[in-house]
């Protein structure tokens, strides 16, 4: 299964036609940045995998139909081999797969992330998001620094981390080496 950025977006913009809203209406109920939207719409910025959580818990559709076009479908189990998770290349060089993109009706998210160690981003701010829910992280390989609203941690293998993900909160690769790691996006 495979998506077109192109496409995510028109289905963006046909949903919030759809539902009757202008650019200004729909990011006031989402939180989103209206110029970062008014941007995504015209194919000018990519999107995050946060902004399309958004998005899909607003217009009450699953994650993956908003990417794919296509609702999932199974419902009694699902089963995603290794490495063929539902890929979505979104957060400036960070790789998500979606572990269980076929689920219809899930309650979680759950995504296998791999964060590239970048030395420039070492002694920057880290970039930071919120969205609706909790999450929960489990380090698989590498570390990673977490800043969550005031707080920063150095998380290694086996490390975990639950929190509210609408405290702001962001993540780089630290140690020298890429980080692998479970997101597992709650809802509420």
């Amino acid at each position: 299964m495979n998506y077109s950025i192109k496409e995510v977006t028109e289905r963006l913009k046909g949903l919030r036609i759809a539902c009757d809203l202008s650019i200004e209406e729909f990011c006031e109920k989402t939180g989103i940045d209206v110029e970062d939207y008014r941007k995504v719409e015209e194919g000018e910025k990519d999107f995050s995998i946060m902004f399309l959580y958004k998005c899909s818990e607003f217009f009450n559709i699953d994650l993956v139909e908003l990417l794919t076009g296509m609702p999932p479908h199974l419902t009694t189990y699902s089963i995603v081999r290794k490495d063929k998770g539902l890929p979505i290349a979104r957060r400036e060089r960070f790789a998500y797969q979606h572990l269980a993109y076929l689920f219809k009706n899930k309650d979680i998210e759950p995504l296998l992330v791999k964060a590239p160690y970048e030395e420039s981003e070492q002694n920057k701010p880290i970039k930071m998001s919120v969205h609706e829910g909790q999450e929960w992280d489990y380090i698989l390989k590498g570390s990673i620094k977490f800043v969550i609203g005031e707080h920063t941690e150095i998380l290694q293998e086996g490390d975990s981390l639950y929190y509210d993900s609408k405290t702001p909160h962001g993540m780089i690769a630290v140690g020298g080496s890429d980080c692998e790691f479970l997101a597992i996006l709650i809802k509420k």
